[in-house]
């Protein structure tokens, strides 16, 4: 259990670094901590998906513009057909079936060890006041950084015409935030609860695919917001950038029990490299808690 004194140096390691004015993480207990909780808990209900606008005060966006963008020629680029599952296709399936259906994903992503511990994002992504807000807002007891030391905190780097096509993530939830738009695109749009641990729902999502357009919402993202999402249930893509300027975004992973590490082979695709960890669990074999598709 964390001590008084631990709380407060973890709010005080914020200040500047998060509006806690605003959003007051540090005192969930308190009034203002309640409410957030309580708003951010509705909105997810709701859509799967909150948005917090200028998480990031002012005085603190510039510096975080700079981080990422500093880091982001460490990106790996790659281009690739993907379906929405991250899997191959199924020759016993229709053409029009979602696990055939590819299409194209370019984008770079900074690995987490490319990312030092004085920046805003890695102090943001470490700190103990912010996972346990985190872990409130989604209903968890307790939430853990990933043991990949690729996987757990990333930079998504997208260039013009670069995308990111429908897909689920991983993971159940993610939180991300924008640190810099693209003049144009790069939109993010979703199907909030397409699926559940209990089914893939194929029709739904082979309508999505299709252009159905009537369950997707669409967000406008600006620099400095935070954005919770159950990513692992809600079909969502990021639509091609427009212009010369890039599109960056802080992935902030976490896991529900410690020592998370993700597949070996996407970490290969994604990073275009493993971890000795990925290796050493290449040669072991490993299991997922679910059976969803990805």
């Amino acid at each position: 259990m964390q001590t008084p004194t631990e709380s407060l140096n973890d709010a005080a390691s914020l200040q500047g670094l998060v509006d806690l004015e605003r959003y007051p993480i540090f005192d969930l207990k308190g009034e203002g901590g309640q409410q957030l909780i309580d708003e951010c808990r509705r909105q997810l209900a709701k859509d799967g998906c909150v948005v917090l606008k200028r998480f990031v005060p002012q005085a603190a966006l510039e510096r975080l513009e700079r981080e990422t963008e500093r880091l982001s020629p460490q990106a790996h680029y790659n281009q690739t057909e993907t379906n929405p599952y991250n899997s191959d296709g199924d020759p016993s399936l229709p053409a029009s079936h979602p696990r055939n259906r590819f299409g194209d994903r370019t984008n770079g992503f900074v690995a987490g060890d490319r990312i030092d511990d004085s920046t805003i994002i890695r102090q943001v992504y470490q700190n103990l006041d912010f996972q346990r807000f985190i872990a409130e807002v989604v209903g968890m007891d307790e939430i853990h950084e990933y043991a990949d030391p690729l996987a757990g905190l990333v930079i998504n780097v997208l260039r013009e015409g670069c995308q990111h096509p429908w897909h689920y993530d991983t993971n159940e939830f993610i939180v991300t935030m924008m640190t810099r738009q693209a003049h144009g695109g790069g939109r993010f749009e979703y199907a909030p609860g397409i699926r559940s641990p209990e089914g893939e729902n194929f029709d739904a999502v082979q309508r999505v695919i299709d252009g159905d357009r009537s369950p997707l919402k669409s967000l406008d993202l600006q620099p400095g917001d935070l954005q919770v999402f159950f990513g692992r249930y809600s079909l969502h893509r990021v639509t091609p950038v427009e212009g010369d300027r890039e599109r960056h975004t802080v992935i902030f992973a976490y896991a529900k029990e410690p020592g998370f590490i993700g597949r070996p082979e996407r970490a290969l695709r994604i990073f275009g490299r493993m971890a000795p960890i990925h290796e050493k669990l290449l040669s072991e074999g490993m299991q997922r808690s679910d059976n969803l598709q990805d």
